[in-house]
């Protein structure tokens, strides 16, 4: 567990997306009293120089400086939010998902906006999130959609280790933001696909999904202990858990799954529900691996 002077790290890239991105960061530290720390990744073109005979000196200057123009209007951004919390930034040259990545390893939680600039480099956001969802060390948080004032935090569970860790996660942001949680646990026809059981269902719905509750109620026994002032809302349903969580999270502040990495090779590849929602989520989305 990362202690409570590791940075929310935010990757900034001079789009209003990035800038939402920051300022939901800022209000994060803001709840926990953690520093923001804000960084620019380059790498130097290796086509599409100009006709006009440029050195690799006077390129790289020109993008830092325009990465340091992006840098303090983010740091504004952030003031604009949270005047008191401590703000760092750099401008690394460094392919943006390693930098990420590596960054990832001394944060609290990483932040992206969920599209950059223009339709191009907007398309690389998401697989930056999928990469850092994949192969970093903390929470990741893309920031998209509308976060409703008053709404609950909702997460997707489906009692694996992933689950288990955003769990945690989720209760600690529902009780930082005063707000309810609301636990969303989907199973499907012919298969109930859970930690609980992988059966061929045999019973009546009705009888499957009082199962369901009754599981789901024994896991979340600890943690409502552990948070007692959180309004826990329990969902057990009959759905796809994409769908479930986009019904839901249209009217959350934010949605929270489970990275659903598996061992070896196969931990290169998130599930598809993440991916999903990476792209689709109608509010802000946590997607949390469990600590290493």
């Amino acid at each position: 567990m990362k202690g409570p002077s590791a940075p929310v790290v935010v990757g900034v890239d001079g789009s209003s997306s990035a800038l939402a991105a920051v300022r939901w960061a800022a209000d994060d530290c803001a709840r926990h009293h953690a520093p923001l720390r804000l960084v620019h990744g380059y790498s130097l073109p290796t086509r599409g120089y100009p006709e006009i005979v440029l050195t690799g000196s006077e390129v790289r200057r020109a993008i830092e400086e325009q990465a340091n123009d992006w840098l303090t209007e983010a740091v504004a951004a952030a003031r604009a939010v949270a005047p008191d919390i401590e703000v760092t930034t750099e401008v690394v040259a460094d392919a943006v998902n390693h930098l990420l990545i590596e960054e990832s390893r001394d944060a609290r939680l990483m932040v992206l906006g969920s599209q950059g600039l223009g339709n191009v480099t907007g398309l690389l956001v998401g697989s930056t999130a999928l990469a850092l969802a994949s192969h970093g060390k903390c929470p990741l948080v893309v920031v998209r959609g509308t976060e409703v004032p008053g709404g609950p935090v909702v997460v997707g569970v489906d009692g694996s280790p992933t689950s288990e860790a955003a769990l945690a996660f989720a209760f600690e942001a529902a009780s930082m933001r005063e707000c309810p949680l609301t636990v969303v646990l989907c199973w499907q026809d012919f298969m109930v696909e859970s930690s609980y059981s992988a059966t061929r269902l045999t019973a009546d719905w009705g009888q499957v999904e009082s199962e369901e509750q009754r599981l789901l109620a024994q896991r979340l026994a600890g943690w409502q202990e552990k948070y007692p002032d959180v309004p826990v809302h329990r969902v057990v349903l009959r759905d796809r858990p994409v769908r479930a969580l986009m019904r839901y999270g249209a009217e959350a502040r934010l949605v929270v799954v489970g990275s659903h990495g598996h061992g070896g090779f196969a931990g290169m590849l998130l599930g598809s529900t993440s991916q999903a929602l990476v792209y689709n989520a109608p509010c802000p989305l946590a997607i949390v691996r469990p600590a290493e």
